[in-house]
């Protein structure tokens, strides 16, 4: 019954930030909630923006939410670590009335919403909490603050893709957070150029203003590995990602 309690106030907490933004609720999946924004609910040029700031929202009600999880199961303090993963993709979705004579369910399909599903994995590679395409980026820079985290070939796919971290709202960062994006965005530029040391040291030093940094630390192990074993010549500084 406990666990009842917390997903419901889970899924009641998380879904407010969605609606209050204009998003649409498709469905609950498990523990995930799968959202999106589009016509005739919202206008094209605002999709991504508002998509990311609800993104924003959800991740400032995780320490508050988290707080009440104990009362909720009736225990002193939580079990287990409790945190959310969110990925956001824009782009071109089919919308409809999808389903069998037994049962149909209004949704979206198509590339970008397996996109946005694949960006919500990736964090579990890097150890970040929000992905988002750079078509999202595109068209919600007025509104966030971002870094890009990698240059990726998804699961299932062939071609690479930019993919970032919405890091704040626009103006927002702090200077830790200006520091961190600087020395990452020094460490990727050495790493793409096989600058093995000189990215490592960049990576440390985002390290040293944000310690735990997941993205910091999955490039130094990268790193660790590239430097053992470099890639071929025909490596173009993008990562493979084999999972969901």
């Amino acid at each position: 019954m406990g666990l009842v309690k917390v997903m419901n106030r889970y899924f009641s907490v998380m879904s407010a930030p969605i609606r209050d933004h204009g998003g649409v609720i498709d469905k609950y999946i498990g523990d995930a909630i799968m959202a999106y924004w589009g016509p005739p609910f919202t206008e094209n040029a605002d999709q991504a923006r508002l998509a990311s700031l609800a993104a924003l929202d959800m991740l400032e009600r995780v320490a508050p939410l988290r707080a009440e999880f104990p009362e909720l199961l009736g225990v002193r303090s939580l079990p287990i670590s409790f945190d959310i993963r969110i990925g956001i993709a824009t782009g071109e979705a089919l919308v409809g009335s999808i389903g069998s004579e037994l049962m149909m369910s209004y949704t979206v399909m198509g590339d970008t919403v397996n996109l946005a599903s694949r960006l919500e994995g990736a964090n579990k590679v890097y150890g970040g909490r929000v992905l988002v395409s750079a078509a999202t980026v595109a068209g919600a820079d007025e509104a966030i603050e971002t870094r890009e985290i990698d240059r990726v070939v998804l699961l299932g796919q062939t071609q690479q893709q930019a993919i970032f971290e919405i890091m704040g709202r626009k103006g927002k960062l702090t200077p830790v957070q200006v520091e961190l994006r600087t020395h990452y965005s020094e460490g990727l530029a050495a790493y793409r150029g096989r600058h093995w040391d000189e990215a490592r040291r960049a990576f440390a030093a985002a390290l040293e203003s944000v310690p735990n940094d997941g993205p910091s630390m999955t490039f130094i192990k990268r790193i660790d590995g590239l430097a053992t074993n470099p890639p071929g010549d025909g490596w173009d500084g993008s990562w493979h990602l084999e999972q969901k």
